[in-house]
């Protein structure tokens, strides 16, 4: 165990993370020069389409005579999960801060979380060779924001490897070795993904003990007894091994089908152990705040809809989803994200690893109403009845690190986006703002808004710090004297009659025409506040006539009229699902 260094990589987006990983395999010997591609443990094709990192990499390396277990993690906010459980399974971390930006929003969020997990943090100054880089400002910002001693500052470029010799060295000096226990055995499982072959996989960290092959091993959460398939460690492909010691990271394939048996977090024992062996503390479970309903294009791929989420949430522990109908849609399922990020990224992995072809919704947050006496978590917008007086919105509590110069554009926006000031304060290069936003702001196009408020300069980092009550109003929308539940959407009561009135015109110019009259409102409380009458199509009965007395043209008018309202009165309004979508998207 003392020639074992468990560490990850902390940093904010772009930082360089994934490509510090790469120099690591590289000056480590792991992988051969030859077959290193830039961001080598980045094996999903979406996290190499958009140039981040959205799943956590573990790999195992020989140095010098030690073993390095290095977990590779995200960077943006959304995929902040997956850092959390990385921390659990390490004993250092190394903070990298780019040269040319200086410390970010993430930056300050990843150096809490690893201080409170009580890990030893080496700060690393990235980009040292690029010529716009100010190592020596970066290091002096460090020392000033978080207190580390000028000589802790470690000074490297991740893409030339230059300064790599002074990290190995220091992470051999600085982060400690594991420490455990021989008489039992306990490992914490802090990933997972599924097999067809080998059944559920989980990702473990040997916190005591050891666990071979052939050993009797129980998921204490779910009481579940199993003898491996295999074990192993990553290097960075799976590797079989015989044995699993104390302190290693590796890999158990468990040989379950059933994918709710292994949860993350969970402590795996042996079965002869479990009533004298206690659990390991595990994760806080995620709390989803973002919400969007996804719905199988054709009806008869429900259930393998269902089957994907379950694989995949095995993967990714942090999104919940429940099954859930619309009159437009069919059946499919209210899915819970941490980020419109997050949703974008699971729908396409959904689609692309499953072979689905989805509908996705426009995201939504999660409110709470008092209904009847009763404060309720309101995650479809149909579940407020309209009577509803009482309503609260989630509130986050969002960091933005700028560039002075650009302080006016961004106070300007956070102020339209219902933003309170908490905090202002002057980081050497950057100034601090700390704001309460609502989480439904947050979601509509504020990350764009602030980067071009900043000309890309500007970070956010945002958390869930409860809720607020809000002037808020429930908006209905009703097609020919019907209310659609799925375009229902709650909006601050000083924007009712703007959105009701766009969303209303963009319905009108989507809907086609119909054989009879209808008409489009939208409505608050039962109150129309909006309205566009959609005219029938209009056929010429009369051009049959060849002249003659005006009175037979006047009966087949008339006649014309009848037919037309006894169809507006039995007639239902078709509404193509293109332009449904197209209204929810566009929202």
């Amino acid at each position: 165990m003392n020639n074992i260094r468990n560490f990850c990589i902390l940093a904010h987006v772009d930082h360089g993370k994934s490509t510090l990983a790469d120099r690591f395999l590289e000056t480590t010997g792991t992988v051969l020069l030859s077959s290193i591609v830039p961001q080598f443990l980045d094996s999903n094709p979406i996290s190499r389409e958009r140039g981040i990192t959205i799943k956590l990499a573990p790999v195992r390396m020989n140095c010098k005579g030690y073993i390095f277990n290095l977990i590779d993690t995200p960077g943006h906010v959304d995929f902040s999960y997956e850092v959390s459980r990385s921390l659990a399974a390490c004993e250092g971390a190394l903070l990298i801060v780019d040269a040319t930006q200086g410390i970010q929003a993430q930056t300050l969020a990843y150096f809490d979380k690893a201080k409170n997990q009580g890990l030893k943090i080496l700060p690393v100054v990235n980009k040292i060779d690029l010529p716009a880089s100010q190592p020596e400002e970066t290091a002096l910002s460090l020392i000033n924001s978080f207190g580390f001693a000028p000589d802790d500052i470690l000074f490297v470029s991740a893409k030339t490897g230059e300064g790599m010799e002074e990290l190995i060295a220091a992470i051999i000096k600085k982060i400690p070795p594991p420490s455990g226990q021989d008489k039992l055995t306990r490992a914490l499982v802090f990933d997972s993904l599924y097999d067809p072959h080998k059944g559920v996989i989980i990702y473990v960290r040997i916190i005591d003990g050891k666990i071979e092959k052939n050993s009797g091993l129980k998921l204490m959460a779910t009481n579940t007894d199993f003898y491996p398939v295999d074990i192993g460690y990553f290097v960075p492909e799976p590797k079989s091994v015989e044995c699993l010691e104390t302190g290693a990271v590796g890999f158990i394939a468990t040989g379950l089908k059933d994918i709710r048996l292994a949860r993350v977090g969970d402590t795996v024992v042996f079965s002869s152990q479990m009533g004298e062996t206690a659990p390991l503390v595990g994760y806080q479970q995620p709390k989803p705040m973002v919400f969007v309903g996804l719905y199988p294009t054709d009806q008869a791929a429900f259930n393998d809809l269902a089957d994907a989420l379950g694989k995949l949430r095995l993967n990714d522990a942090s999104f919940g989803y429940q099954p859930e109908s619309s009159l437009a849609l069919g059946k499919g399922f209210r899915v819970g994200f941490l980020g419109p990020l997050h949703a974008e990224v699971i729908t396409q992995r959904l689609e692309r690893e499953f072979n689905l072809e989805l509908i996705s919704t426009a995201a939504n947050v999660e409110y709470q109403a008092i209904i009847r006496g009763s404060k309720v978590d309101i995650q479809n917008v149909s579940q407020v009845p309209e009577d509803c007086r009482e309503i609260f919105e989630p509130v986050m509590q969002g960091t933005i690190l700028t560039p002075a110069e650009y302080l006016g554009p961004i106070l300007e926006l956070a102020k339209k986006k219902r933003g309170s000031l908490l905090e202002m304060e002057y980081l050497d290069r950057q100034v601090k703002l700390v704001y309460e936003l609502p989480l439904a702001e947050i979601i509509s196009n504020f990350f764009p808004l602030l980067k071009s408020a900043s000309s890309g300069f500007a970070s956010f980092n945002y958390e869930l710090i409860g809720f607020r009550k809000f002037d808020g109003v429930k908006l209905d929308i009703l097609i020919g004297g019907i209310q659609v539940d799925a375009l229902s959407k709650i909006v601050s009561r000083n924007q009712a009659y703007l959105q009701g009135r766009e969303l209303v015109e963009r319905l009108s110019g989507q809907i086609p025409k119909q054989m009879f009259e209808f008409a489009i409102q939208a409505s608050i409380r039962g109150k129309i506040i909006s309205r566009i009458t959609k005219k029938s199509w209009r056929k010429d009965v009369t051009a049959k006539l060849y002249g003659g007395d005006q009175s037979r043209k006047d009966k087949l008018l008339d006649k014309q009229k009848k037919g037309k309202k006894r169809m507006k009165a039995v007639g239902k309004v078709y509404i193509p699902q293109e332009a449904f979508l197209a209204v929810l998207k566009n929202s």
